[in-house]
């Protein structure tokens, strides 16, 4: 490509220097805006709680690679995926040009060319100028004629569509105009400026030129004022995701844990100087582009939760409360000013707050990795401290503080079902064990678990292995009273289970914890501060490496066509999706997963308390039901199967509700397990 003859914004001297000044007072006052705008937001955001996300930097730099410049969660949804992907691109590709011919407007350095003026750079500027258009388009059919649920059509969003548009359409115009201006003759490296060059084949050379020049300032005064705009528009998420996903959680997402954060945290949080800097900064990186609320539970059964409008309201709340008010004589983090419009029971209902099942369906599809339960969990401990909670769960709450469980059952009742089972299990705090099974309240209490229970008792017999439990000593693990928000009781009932475990007499250095529900698996795995080091195992897990082994050897082929429900916090939480599956091949059963599996498995709605809460609103269909129709719709699927005992609970009451009860049935794994390597005289005992 031949040197332009007329460079962009340069006309004879004298107007060449006018536009440089104009240039220079244009990008300083559009920078100085932009600028003083953020360090407001980081100004406010550095009184808020601290929390220490600044270590393993190689991981955080690797994730940033993967989830920003791959934009790997973008394409969960696949209609928008590529398009999306093809729009980030073409952003960072433009403007990284603009900042180069910015600096080649502003410095009349002429031995440096314009970007478009570079062969191979001005072939990729043409090439994805059209690409980025195709995709605004296939955005913006989708916003206004196949807008998908909970998706924001704002005008903030349509204006900044519009804009990149325009900085496009003024790209390859200005492409058009420069041919023309050197005489009208076809460039191979501006195929798209070649192409539409006939269309103004009728101007002069010295006017085309001008309109390339007039490109070229349209084209810098749009990105100028996408500049400015862009930290006051919710496309603030453009330049704060990336930091959003820099500064993302390393810990287990199952955790509740934090580094570095004080401890009056656990207190709650009802206004923004009460979270942490990385949760309020959560709000900024927030697209509300709605798939946290697609994927939500209570959302799609018509609770009050929105996860979207969670994050919305804490960033307006902090915008308004810290950033537009000034608040640069705020107190200290912590400390609310008098009058002060709180979060937690004022701009977010109560109802949102304990709607939530902490299923982390949200977070799991986040693009842009917020965190959402941690913040929810934040609120419901302060409304517990306020003691707006739930009747039926400040009934459980008294249950836990009084007997350790939630069923209100006395000590000794834990281990009942091994005496009327006929049962001998070792006292693993008397008697040496290689493993300690935690079997949790359900398993333990509830009378539509405990046949399942006591297979699973029997299978882990029948593979030789040496096993005992804490019978009276054992208390529920804490892992929902933590996500209800009773972070004081947590403690209690995790040093009262440690206390517990500490009498286990283990016979070698291997220790080794079975759990049967997955919420306890949860937080012993994740969230208990262990001395020395402790494997946690799901039974599922166990059950695997058993059969693997071949110590659980199939007498029978199971002769089933199931399906299998990911339980939330055995797969989102802890990636445990494969062993389950595994098992039940080799039980010989016919697989058939629904739509909604793995990482996009749809919650119960037991998780996070919900199981003990009184419904007080109308609701369209539960959770466990909206599951259970899925199950059905199924072609030739007679039978759900799960691998947690609150499942059980949930969807067998589901059946009911829903009238389904001829048509699926309920089974653990451990009843097909049992199915099929107990002899006949053995499963005819347990009728």
């Amino acid at each position: 490509m031949p040197t332009n003859p007329l460079p962009h914004p340069d006309l004879d001297p004298v107007a060449g220097a006018i536009a440089r000044l104009l240039l220079w007072l244009i990008a300083l006052g559009s920078f100085g805006i932009f600028g003083w705008r953020v360090g407001c937001i980081v100004a406010q955001l550095r009184r808020a709680r601290p929390e220490n996300r600044f270590d393993r930097w190689g991981e955080r730099i690797f994730r940033v690679f993967r989830d920003v410049l791959l934009q790997r969660r973008i394409f969960n949804e696949r209609a928008i995926g590529w398009p999306h992907f093809l729009i980030f691109w073409g952003f960072v590709l433009y403007a990284t040009c603009f900042n180069w011919s910015l600096l080649r407007g502003l410095f009349p350095i002429s031995f440096i060319p314009y970007p478009d003026d570079v062969p191979l750079i001005g072939l990729g500027l043409e090439i994805f100028g059209v690409v980025v258009l195709v995709a605004l388009g296939i955005a913006l059919a989708r916003r206004l004629f196949f807008p998908p649920s909970r998706l924001h059509l704002s005008l903030d969003a349509n204006l900044i569509l519009a804009l990149i548009g325009l900085l496009m359409v003024t790209a390859v115009l200005g492409s058009a105009f420069r041919i023309v201006a050197r005489g009208g003759h076809a460039d191979a490296w501006a195929p798209v400026g070649s192409l539409l060059a006939p269309l103004f084949s009728g101007l002069t050379p010295a006017t085309a030129a001008t309109g390339s020049k007039a490109m070229w300032w349209t084209h810098m005064l749009g990105v100028f004022f996408f500049l400015c705009y862009l930290p006051y528009s919710k496309h603030a998420h453009l330049i704060v995701s990336p930091f959003n996903v820099f500064f993302t959680n390393l810990r287990p997402a199952a955790s509740l844990t934090m580094a570095g954060v004080p401890e009056e945290y656990s207190a709650g949080a009802s206004s923004w100087q009460e979270f942490t800097w990385r949760q309020l900064m959560g709000g900024f990186a927030c697209a509300e582009c709605g798939r946290c609320d697609r994927s939500c539970p209570a959302q799609n059964s018509g609770y009050a939760l929105s996860p979207q409008d969670i994050m919305h309201k804490i960033k307006v709340h902090f915008l308004d409360a810290a950033v537009d008010k000034k608040a640069g004589h705020s107190p200290p983090a912590g400390q609310i000013p008098d009058g002060e419009i709180t979060l937690a029971g004022g701009q977010i209902q109560a109802k949102e707050v304990w709607a939530c099942t902490t299923c982390m369906a949200c977070m799991e599809c986040c693009a842009v990795w917020n965190e959402q339960i941690p913040v929810i969990v934040q609120m419901r401990r302060h409304l517990v401290g306020q003691g707006a909670v739930d009747r039926g769960v400040q009934d459980v709450l008294d249950r836990m503080n009084r007997y350790g469980n939630s069923f209100g059952k006395s000590d000794r009742m834990r281990a009942r079902w091994v005496q009327n089972a006929k049962l001998k299990i070792k006292d693993a705090r008397k008697e040496p064990v290689d493993y300690v099974w935690f079997a949790g309240d359900y398993a333990s209490f509830d009378p539509r678990c405990e046949e399942i229970t006591v297979k699973t008792a029997k299978i882990f017999q029948q593979a030789g292995l040496d096993f005992g439990l804490l019978f009276e000593g054992e208390r529920n693990s804490g892992n929902d009273i933590r996500r209800i928000g009773e972070e004081g009781l947590f403690e209690v009932l995790h040093d009262k289970n440690l206390q517990a475990l500490a009498k286990v007499q283990w016979k070698n250095g291997a220790r080794t914890i079975i759990t049967t529900d997955p919420h306890t698996y949860n937080t012993l795995k994740n969230e208990y501060c262990w001395e020395d080091p402790v494997r946690v195992l799901h039974y599922t897990e166990l059950l695997d490496q058993l059969m693997s082994q071949g110590r659980l050897p199939v007498s029978r082929r199971v002769d089933l066509r199931a399906t299998y429900h990911d339980p939330c916090y055995l797969g989102r939480y802890n990636g445990v999706y494969d062993p389950p599956r595994r098992i039940l091949q080799r039980l010989g059963i016919t697989l058939v997963e629904m739509p909604r599996n793995r990482g996009h498995s749809y919650c119960c709605g037991a998780g996070g308390g919900r199981i003990w809460m009184e419904d007080t609103e109308k609701v369209k269909e539960r959770p466990a039901e909206s599951r259970i129709r899925e199950a059905v719709s199924l072609p030739n699927v007679s039978t759900m199967i799960v691998a947690c005992p609150k499942d059980i609970a949930m969807f067998r009451d589901a059946v009911k509700t829903t009238g389904q009860e001829d048509k699926l049935q309920i089974k653990d794994v451990a009843d097909l397990v049992w199915e099929a390597i107990a002899a006949e005289e053995l499963q005819s005992a347990m009728k």
